[in-house]
């Protein structure tokens, strides 16, 4: 599964709003410059976040952008799915009874990357744009390695199962 660059855009825009319009909204050339992403495609990416309320938009001299909500209370699903970002690791199209092999029937990993799916918007669900600011992302999954740096799976750096005493 691949998220396109139009949902990894919008979160880089919003983290860098959340950042760093605290006290005045912040300009999309300022955004565009400090993320290295066209202004013309962060107009269209903020179009879409103002119609899904997570944005407020200032005209005039000292105007731009600031969040519609605080940081802590807007999750990175909601940016993903303003910009029309589906979250879905299948093949087959959403609600449709077909599979996504050509007679129909649904292929034989179907579950396992639907499953997958869930877990990432459940993941995205769990993150705000506050802890992608402040850094508190790494080991959000509960997947990281313990304080021993051996992986969570138990298995050493080879790969072999270890049984810890």
């Amino acid at each position: 599964m691949k998220l396109s660059t139009r949902g990894r855009y919008a979160v880089m825009a919003m983290v860098d709003v959340a950042r760093f319009g605290q006290n005045r909204p912040v300009t999309l050339s300022d955004v565009a410059a400090r993320q290295e992403i066209s202004l013309s495609y962060l107009e269209q990416l903020f179009a879409k976040l103002r119609r899904g309320g997570l944005v407020i938009s200032a005209r005039g001299p000292g105007g731009g952008y600031r969040l519609a909500r605080p940081a802590a209370e807007t999750r990175v699903s909601d940016i993903i799915l303003a910009v029309d970002e589906p979250i879905k690791a299948t093949r087959c199209e959403a609600g449709r009874p077909n599979g996504c092999i050509s007679n129909s029937q649904r292929c034989l990993t179907h579950d396992l990357w639907e499953e997958l799916g869930r877990q990432i918007h459940l993941f995205l669900s769990s993150v705000t744009l506050a802890d992608v600011v402040e850094k508190r992302v790494l080991g959000k999954s509960g997947l990281h390695a313990p304080a021993d740096g051996k992986p969570a799976d138990g298995k050493s750096a080879d790969g072999k199962l270890e049984l810890v005493a």
